[in-house]
């Protein structure tokens, strides 16, 4: 046995451990390059598992965005890295920024933000603020595993029902029914509405692609109490990845429109700076004799490349491969009644001064 294979093997290892990401090399930016390498001796044991939290607390917590083909002007992520250890996440290469490795290290060492809520009801209040829908989710999940000790993303969508804010949520999470009693009153309002990531209905892929998320069943479950309780529910199918998990199209868009959903999104899959070698490693451990058929087909949707970062073609792909993932995901979507009305949330009952003790504070 080759010290290469012996590498793979140790891979599966992480794999059982609850990781996604097979690897922990050095962010682009590091002036040194790190790989572990097995001499030979069983020297190369397999990575610890436990997750390390550093609090940190930045001067905003709104970001904007200006990407033409996202649908929102305004995000919050409570937590920068996400245990939930999805190989493909296009947020991976940000971890490069902190020093640390787009791989494991993105899985194990996160980032929590507890003064989010202070800082939101600074901005909020702000009289330059200009009232946007917000949502939370679009980078890492805001119901990762550790939300459930920190609960940060409850605290913010307290602040956001407090002063009548609009709020749009993507999560691949069960814990978010935890948070109904908050969402479900502010959906009443039209203030809220919620988004499942299903990429598969198969539990034992779902756990190699998404280690420490939901399982399928957990997800469809929230999204039949989401839904009971009023709150509008639509899922993402994200991402889509030729001859892994696309040929499931019909039946993810079935289960979760029966459960109660009502809209439905896909994102093709996206490769871009480390993801791409993290993904390759990780498809290669995975089902080593399909692994390359598998890269083959997601060029073919990225014009011979991994990756097209062009607004429009990264989200969608193009090529032949890539229309007919659309044009079966639209005509799903169409028959199942999905995206048969746009549920657009109301901004006008925004109050730019919140109450305290049942008065309006003046100054």
């Amino acid at each position: 046995m080759t010290p290469h294979t012996r590498s793979i093997d140790r891979n599966h290892v992480v794999h059982r451990h609850g990781r996604g990401a097979t690897s922990n090399v050095s962010g682009r930016f590091e002036s040194e390059k790190r790989s572990a390498f097995d001499d030979g001796w069983e020297s190369l044991g397999p990575e610890p598992v436990q997750t390390h939290v550093t609090e940190e607390t930045p001067r905003s917590i709104i970001t904007t965005n200006r990407s033409p083909d996202i649908s929102f002007d305004q995000s919050i992520n409570p937590y920068r890295g996400c245990e939930h250890g999805c190989s493909y996440c296009f947020a991976r290469p940000t971890h490069a920024f902190m020093g640390l490795s787009p791989g494991l290290d993105f899985e194990r060492r996160l980032f929590a933000k507890p003064k989010a809520a202070e800082l939101l009801r600074e901005e909020l209040q702000s009289r330059a603020y200009v009232p946007k829908v917000i949502a939370i989710g679009t980078n890492t999940d805001p119901y990762q595993p550790i939300e459930r000790d920190y609960q940060i993303t409850r605290s913010v969508l307290k602040v956001l029902a407090e002063f009548n804010h609009p709020v749009a949520i993507v999560t691949k999470s069960h814990l978010v029914t935890r948070d109904i009693d908050i969402l479900a009153p502010m959906a009443r309002k039209n203030l809220a509405k919620v988004c499942l990531s299903v990429t598969t209905l198969d539990a034992k892929l779902a756990r190699a692609m998404e280690p420490r998320a939901s399982t399928p069943l957990r997800r469809l479950s929230a999204i039949r109490q989401l839904t009971e309780a009023g709150i509008p529910t639509g899922i993402m199918m994200a991402p889509v990845i030729p001859a892994l998990n696309e040929a499931e199209i019909e039946s993810v868009l079935e289960s979760c429109a029966e459960a109660g959903a009502l809209s439905a999104g896909y994102i093709m899959l996206r490769l871009p700076l480390e993801v791409r070698h993290l993904f390759k490693d990780w498809i290669e451990a995975l089902m080593p004799n399909r692994a390359s058929h598998i890269m083959r087909l997601v060029e073919d949707t990225r014009g011979g490349k991994a990756y097209e970062s062009e607004w429009g073609l990264r989200m969608r792909g193009r090529g032949a491969y890539a229309k007919m993932i659309k044009d079966r995901f639209h005509a799903a979507s169409k028959r199942l009644g999905l995206n048969a009305n746009r549920l657009d949330l109301d901004t006008s009952q925004f109050r730019s001064i919140a109450e305290k003790d049942g008065q309006l504070r003046l100054f």
